[in-house]
């Protein structure tokens, strides 16, 4: 009994720890024994961790180390979904940062506080610069007009401002998120607008100049390889000869009209929503506010920012981001073509093509001593195929809105900052590790060149279609050369087939 009571009353001041605790002790699952506080302490504690907010629900605690606010934190306990990997890109959050500071710039100048608006322009500025990173835990699987990230944009600037003037964190006094910080706007174009801020920097930044890095190295390969002939294949057979600059020359194109298409894509991109608010109308902003601040957002940028034309196409529909999305997935089908061809003409390097031999970069089997694989190429088709799938999802997200407002936003900017961050990094990837580096294999090049029975086409003008795929067809029975073939069946002398059968002059219209 003296036993039962002395383990009762340690029990009172131990605890299990979780798993994930990577303090030692026993129990199991690696759990530890953790000391509690004495209630008062853990009172104490709570009390100094956590302040009291206030939305439209209720109170609620929120830490006291975070600038945002009740509307935040409710989100975090109604969206448990995905966990830190889920959270709201960061582009979207440094632009909403651009975006408010335009927004406080120009109510400023339709009668806002100068005080107010001056604080909530420096604290929207540590949000676009990233220096507030830590007080956006909001997921993207959320409301799917992106409400949530709003507010916890405007709570994170109330706060982050109210401590600029010597204020108390949640009194909402003097800087309110919704009275002043989100004056003017709705979540309905202020999310719109952010989608696009974010975009558009993020092709310019990272996709269009790693595309054009991969570009300007193929271009570089198409020149260095413009004298190499080889054997064309179509259909995955012999065909008739090219130069291997010629067959690099099409990657050339592919990704030059790939980054065509995108810059096409961008004029919509451009157009931004803030100045509609709730339905497009712009209920409770002023006239010219719309033009002042996409006006704003475009000298913060340098990026030709302008007011959409239509507020209610651009609350409603996001077909802009459907079609940059679709210049990516074409973007995508062209980079899974290159990456492939180059993968199977280096493959090898003995059993394979073996036309191109590939810069190794690193082990490729835990088990076969020696071997490389062509990582860089399989890195860009996962790249590529992950850039159709988001497209996908975009597509379906872009054709489901419904009256005035899509509600597919947050998963629809999601993925097409993920293609373009990925198209981007993934052509500077390939090209520094890969394309740079490529060499012409050029005595197994003649080689199998030089054994095509489909050099035969040369013929063609001079004893006609059907005596040269008799010509062909024999040699290739009989294992014997072209040559020898024709002059078997006494078709033409050795004379003729040395001078109308040559390879360098099957690379173009005579």
């Amino acid at each position: 009994m003296d036993r039962a009571l002395r383990l009762l009353a340690r029990s009172r001041f131990l605890s299990r720890a979780p798993a994930s605790d990577p303090r030692p002790g026993p129990g199991p699952a690696g759990a530890a024994l953790v000391l509690l506080r004495p209630p008062n302490v853990v009172r104490m504690a709570s009390q100094s961790s956590f302040r009291i907010e206030y939305d439209t629900f209720g109170e609620l605690k929120v830490p006291n180390d975070k600038y945002y606010g009740a509307q935040t934190v409710r989100s975090t306990m109604n969206f448990k979904i995905g966990g830190v990997t889920e959270r709201m890109p960061i582009p979207v959050i440094k632009a909403f940062g651009i975006l408010k500071r335009a927004a406080a710039e120009v109510n400023q100048d339709y009668g806002l506080d100068p005080k107010i608006a001056n604080a909530i322009m420096k604290a929207a500025d540590e949000v676009a610069e990233g220096k507030l990173n830590d007080h956006f835990p909001l997921v993207v699987w959320q409301t799917g007009s992106g409400t949530q990230t709003n507010m916890n944009v405007n709570e994170v600037i109330s706060n982050r401002a109210i401590e600029m003037l010597g204020g108390q964190l949640g009194s909402k006094k003097p800087v309110h998120p919704n009275d002043h910080v989100n004056k003017s706007q709705s979540s309905n174009d202020t999310f719109p607008t952010a989608m696009h801020i974010a975009a558009a920097v993020e092709v310019h930044e990272v996709l269009l100049p790693g595309l054009q890095k991969l570009h300007d190295a193929l271009d570089a390969k198409s020149k260095e390889f413009a004298q190499i002939i080889k054997i064309g294949r179509t259909h995955t057979q012999d065909a008739v000869p090219l130069t291997l600059g010629q067959e690099f020359s099409g990657y050339v194109q592919q990704v030059k009209y790939a980054t065509t298409r995108i810059k096409g894509a961008m004029p919509r991109i451009y157009e931004l929503a803030a100045g509609g608010t709730a339905v497009g109308t712009g209920l409770n902003t002023r006239i010219g506010f719309a033009e002042k601040v996409a006006a704003k957002v475009a000298a913060l940028t340098g990026l030709p920012f302008v007011t959409a034309p239509n507020k209610f196409e651009a609350l409603a529909a996001h077909d802009a981001l459907v079609e940059l999305s679709g210049a990516m997935n074409t973007a995508a089908c062209s980079l899974m073509k290159i990456a492939n061809d180059i993968r199977f003409l280096g493959s090898g390097p003995r059993s394979g093509l073996g036309e191109l031999i590939l810069p190794e970069n690193e082990p490729g089997s835990s088990i076969m001593p020696g071997k490389v694989n062509p990582t860089q190429c399989e890195a860009l088709t996962m790249v590529a195929a992950q850039v159709m799938g988001n497209h996908v999802a975009i597509t379906i997200g872009g054709s489901s809105g419904h009256f005035e407002l899509n509600v597919f936003k947050p998963l629809m900017i999601k993925n097409v900052l993920h293609s373009a961050r990925l198209l981007g990094d993934a052509s500077v990837s390939f090209t520094e590790n890969c394309v740079v580096g490529i060499q012409a294999n050029t005595e197994r090049i003649n080689k199998l060149m030089n054994e095509s029975l489909m050099l035969v086409t040369a013929l063609n003008p001079h004893i006609g279609y059907d005596k040269a795929a008799k010509i062909a067809k024999t040699a290739h029975k009989n294992g014997s050369t072209l040559k020898a073939t024709a002059i078997e069946l006494g078709y033409l002398t050795a004379e003729q087939f040395d001078e109308w059968v040559k390879p360098k002059d099957m690379l173009g219209p005579k």
